[in-house]
């Protein structure tokens, strides 16, 4: 109840952002356990593409967005995803004119040696989601989304 009483005294903008943000991860979520990434991506990248031609947004917005989708991330099965959250980053950003860089990066983990992964997204040189403290123990993949894909 607490928790719906502070929503609902959030300005009008920011429970919106947080409402698309929270139908947004979902959507990401169905979308990866059905879907395989290059269609997922495709249709991600089209939507942003119909309504990126805005100025790019300023730090301030682009700190509301991450607050937003990490904020909904943990109302949202599947949501919780370092891949999920950094996509919808990605795309909230790019409907505002911001376009960013997703990162992949992978790590030997335990004594079996299975590959580990983790998604961040970075934004002039400056990750806006998914920076770790042991980030530097994952070796990034070359961008799979750059900012001038569109």
């Amino acid at each position: 109840m607490r928790r719906l009483r502070k929503f609902w005294g959030l300005p009008r903008a920011e429970r919106m952002l947080l409402v698309k943000s929270w139908l947004l991860l979902g959507a990401i979520g169905l979308g990866l356990s059905v879907l395989p990434f290059g269609v997922m991506r495709r249709l991600l990248e089209k939507g942003a593409r119909e309504r990126a031609l805005r100025p790019p947004v300023d730090d301030a917005t682009s700190k509301k967005v991450v607050w937003a989708v990490t904020a909904a991330s943990r109302y949202v099965p599947r949501g919780g995803t370092c891949l999920t959250r950094a996509l919808a980053v990605r795309h909230l950003l790019a409907r505002r004119g911001t376009w960013t860089n997703l990162r992949i990066g992978v790590m030997k983990e335990g004594k079996d040696a299975s590959l580990g992964a983790h998604a961040w997204v970075e934004h002039e040189g400056r990750i806006l989601i998914g920076d770790l403290d042991d980030l530097s123990r994952y070796t990034p993949m070359p961008p799979l989304l750059e900012k001038d894909e569109r």
